[in-house]
């Protein structure tokens, strides 16, 4: 049998939004490898493992599924949203770089999905419909000062920005240093977005200025989305438009 290794994404949070290609990777896997809560989504069957694990072992993660597809094991690595954004596919290349060389012959796929910051754009109208960015604000990989240093330049430049992991118990007065640092670029009538559990029964959608929005209105369960100067609402809808000043 020859073994393979597929990351997947499974998108925002409604079992909807799974593309077909990853369904069919779930029905011929052997194996399924991720976080806890992304692995159980995955229902259990006859003839599938299911390997759980914490949040930051990213690398032991993509290692032992190498490490199985090269012993014959279908496996599928799961993430939430796209595995290419902020997630599994670039740990699993990095697991490979540093790994075996016949890794390098295994069959590995990327399966793309939706990610919640696409989602979360789809629900409130088109808040990304210009240029704009993916920003993580989670300093576990990376110093605060980077991120400071890109907030700054990204608004200077114009663009639209998602924020993925805005604000967690261990880090609770980040956000509103990003806060301040989009206020002092932007001005306080930017439109900015709140959307948690995007998809999801519980979602909820906030639209503020930003001289309105308080650190409290992001946990790790919310996309933030702020406009550019163009960025606008109409009705219940926010969009920024196609062309630029």
């Amino acid at each position: 049998m020859t073994g393979w290794v597929q990351v997947a994404g499974l998108g925002p949070g409604d079992d909807g939004m799974i593309t077909q290609e990853v369904r069919d990777a779930i029905t011929e896997a052997t194996d399924i490898v991720g976080y806890i809560p992304y692995v159980r989504r995955i229902a259990p069957r006859d003839g599938l493992t299911l390997h759980e694990t914490d949040n930051r072992v990213e690398l032991d993660r993509a290692k032992h599924a190498l490490e199985m597809a090269s012993d014959g094991k279908r496996v599928v690595v799961v993430s939430s949203g796209d595995p290419g954004v902020f997630a599994m596919a670039s740990a699993l290349f990095e697991a490979l770089e540093a790994g075996s060389p016949e890794w390098l012959d295994l069959d590995i796929r990327i399966l793309p999905g939706i990610t919640a910051m696409l989602a979360a754009a789809a629900r409130l109208g088109a808040p990304l419909g210009h240029d704009f960015c993916a920003i993580n604000l989670s300093d576990n990989l990376k110093p605060w000062d980077l991120i400071e240093k890109r907030l700054r330049l990204a608004a200077q430049a114009g663009f639209a920005m998602a924020f993925y992991n805005p604000r967690s118990k261990s880090r609770p007065h980040q956000f509103g240093r990003a806060l301040e640092i989009l206020r002092e670029e932007y001005g306080s009538r930017t439109l900015i977005s709140f959307a948690k559990d995007v998809t999801k029964p519980s979602q909820s959608l906030t639209t503020v200025p930003l001289g309105d929005a308080l650190p409290e209105m992001a946990d790790m369960r919310t996309v933030v989305i702020v406009g550019n100067k163009d960025t606008r609402k109409v009705g219940r809808f926010v969009y920024t438009p196609r062309s630029a000043e």
